[in-house]
């Protein structure tokens, strides 16, 4: 498949480096940090345009989908980003004179990444760089969820609960207290000591969070720190199987707590704690309280490029002196 050249340096490119030495900025460092070329091994089959048309490299357009995460742009956002912002292009690989994607460009290439399975696959390779350089602490493993809201307007009682834009998306709670809300669950298994999100799945928002767990202890180390929500001694045995510690968190389930149950669960509920955080930056940084897209398949992606950037930054952070 014909491919765009892109990232030839112009006069004006080289004028603008020759403006005197300059801090490097995040997205700067994060371009030496990582091994991209392991990355463009897994997507070198990817070939996005349209019918006939050269294609952007699949790297760059990778890169440009990590912008969008980190900046939350919709796809005519960062379009717009793109053309405009000289670091954007720097850190995907254009150079002044290169056209840059327009937004239909970007959501068949994320589409298409979609439809080859391959997120699953790019998210293994993040980690096994971040295994590599040690950045992982394993000292446990948080689990948890997230209900992210639904594109679709949330249906009517009198709709049968499904919506016909979004049919996948269901009603979860959100909270104990059982306040409903539409959309999709993000589960993730993090790693305590530094906070990197180890492994991830994304359910219609009405599958309970421990009929899940069990899909991320393959990702688990340590002792796994869980809500009251995980209290199942079918899933302790699972975890007793895999030679992983008990950190649940203990419910009534038909007699009251002892002391030493609740007093247990206040210093679980600390340890636990941090994976709040990754959910926070999601919906606040990130802004992905609600979801864009009108199928588990899209939503999922969009997640898991969330999770990647999450884990980037975070890897940023953990290297920085």
């Amino acid at each position: 498949m014909p491919r765009k050249m892109v990232g030839q340096l112009g006069m004006l490119d080289a004028a603008l480096s020759r403006r005197g030495q300059r801090e490097e900025d995040a997205l700067d460092r994060l371009g030496k940090l990582v091994a991209w070329d392991r990355f463009e091994v897994l997507l070198k089959g990817v070939h996005a345009s349209r019918k006939g048309e050269a294609s952007y490299p699949p790297l760059v357009m990778f890169k440009v989908l990590l912008l969008q995460r980190w900046h939350g742009l919709s796809d005519p956002g960062l379009e717009a980003a793109l053309r405009d912002r000289l670091s954007f292009m720097r850190f995907a690989g254009f150079s002044l004179d290169d056209p840059t994607p327009d937004h239909s460009t970007i959501w068949r290439f994320r589409d298409m990444l979609g439809r080859h399975g391959l997120f699953e696959h790019l998210m293994a390779e993040l980690n096994g760089q971040l295994e590599g350089h040690g950045a992982f602490v394993k000292q446990g493993t948080l689990i948890d969820a997230s209900l992210v809201i639904s594109a679709a307007r949330r249906p009517k009682m009198s709709e049968g609960k499904i919506s016909a834009v979004d049919p996948e998306a269901a009603f979860g709670t959100t909270n104990e207290r059982g306040r409903y809300a539409f959309g999709y669950k993000l589960h993730v298994a993090v790693d305590a000591g530094s906070q990197l999100i180890r492994g991830l799945v994304v359910t219609p928002a009405n599958l309970q969070e421990v009929s899940v767990a069990p899909r991320l202890l393959g990702c688990a180390e340590g002792v796994v720190y869980g809500d009251r929500g995980y209290d199942s001694d079918r899933l302790r045995a699972l975890m007793a199987g895999r030679g992983l510690g008990d950190g649940l968190m203990r419910r009534r389930r038909g007699r009251e707590l002892t002391a030493a149950e609740i007093e247990r669960n206040h210093a679980l509920s600390l340890s636990r704690r941090p994976v709040e955080a990754v959910f926070g930056t999601m919906k606040r940084s990130y802004r992905m309280g609600r979801m864009r897209a009108f199928s588990l398949a899209r939503n999922a992606a969009d997640l898991t490029l969330f999770c990647m950037a999450f884990n980037l930054r975070r890897w940023l952070k953990l290297a920085t002196p």
